[in-house]
């Protein structure tokens, strides 16, 4: 069980708690402002490494917070894709309104999705959300006039930022234009889940049964929480299209999905920075593993996803967390 469990102490008092701003996250954003200052080849891998971890922080609202298991959320983020990239291709590739309308268009999709995934959980919810997927994925091959099928989109071109700052090759405008739109992500979901919204989500979570006899709308809920991370899966694949200019199918594979799940657990689910701590360890993991042995590597990924399951449960985050908590109690 992670830590966003049922609160013991009283829940206005719960929420006012969580809200509070610990020294950590404020050093966890400034860290994430160093690889401009101190590594600058690697600005891409870096800019490529956020714009992942809001895709899992996405995830993980909706199966952290919500308990909604899902293997096809590559589904929304290949939308935001696909619906940033022909805007762009039909002449309109201005950044700030392309991730409104990839991040709106996936937003449409995952509300019609989420009455039907709010009616099921178990196996029957994890098909359901294969299956989505791998219609969306379908969908985007056949229509090759449209998404350029299995060749990627072609043509697609971003403006410069507010007019003024040009998406340069070395990657300086896009590194900081991603970590202001994940910031910003965050700061929305980080007030969400220490909300009475995210309050009912852990609930519902933790015993939806007794959640509809206290008269939570169980059903309501999930489908906003589902709509929400819907929209911001989008908004990470309209983030990737504005800065690599391409869009692939890739974008909608179940590998997408299932690499995602990975690392949400990895950084540990519900755990709020979970998404964004094991995006950066998967890929900078993956980086380094590929470069000593390019055949095995998802050998030593496989390795390492044992190691953390067997001894860190709740994830690296929720490890920390636990690491604090003893240090804190062992100085009074």
């Amino acid at each position: 069980m992670s830590d966003a469990s049922v609160p013991a102490k009283p829940p206005a008092e719960f929420l006012a708690d969580g809200a509070r701003w610990r020294w950590a996250e404020i050093a966890f954003w400034l860290a994430a402002t160093l690889p401009y200052f101190v590594a600058q080849d690697y600005l891409q891998l870096a800019g490529q490494v956020l714009i992942t971890g809001l895709f899992a922080m996405s995830l993980d609202l909706i199966l952290g917070y919500a308990g909604v298991v899902s293997l096809g959320h590559a589904a929304f983020f290949g939308l935001g894709a696909y619906a940033c990239g022909v805007a762009s291709k039909w002449g309109w590739g201005e950044p700030i309104t392309g991730l409104l309308i990839g991040g709106a268009f996936a937003g449409i999709v995952g509300y019609g999705a989420s009455f039907i995934v709010s009616r099921f959980k178990g196996l029957a919810l994890i098909m359901i959300t294969l299956g989505l997927n791998q219609l969306v994925a379908e969908a985007a091959n056949s229509a090759h006039g449209l998404t350029g099928g299995a060749d990627g989109l072609q043509g697609v071109h971003t403006w410069d930022l507010l007019g003024y700052f040009h998406f340069d090759l070395y990657g300086v405008t896009a590194f900081w234009y991603i970590l202001a739109v994940v910031f910003a992500c965050f700061l929305l979901t980080r007030r969400m889940v220490h909300s009475p919204f995210g309050l009912a989500l852990r609930g519902i979570r933790e015993n939806s049964t007794r959640m509809v006899a206290i008269g939570a709308a169980n059903r309501a809920h999930i489908r906003k929480a589902f709509v929400i991370a819907a929209f911001m899966a989008g908004v990470a694949g309209a983030l990737l299209t504005e800065t690599t200019e391409t869009v692939s199918l890739e974008t909608l594979s179940f590998q997408r999905s299932a690499d995602v799940l990975v690392m949400l657990i990895l950084g540990g689910v519900g755990q709020l920075y979970g998404g964004v701590v094991g995006a950066a360890i998967y890929m900078v993991a993956r980086d380094r593993f590929s470069d000593v042995n390019p055949q095995y590597w998802y050998f030593w990924i496989g390795l390492l996803l044992i190691a953390v399951v067997v001894f860190l449960p709740n994830g690296i985050v929720g490890g920390l967390k636990k690491l604090g908590g003893y240090l804190g109690r062992a100085g009074r």
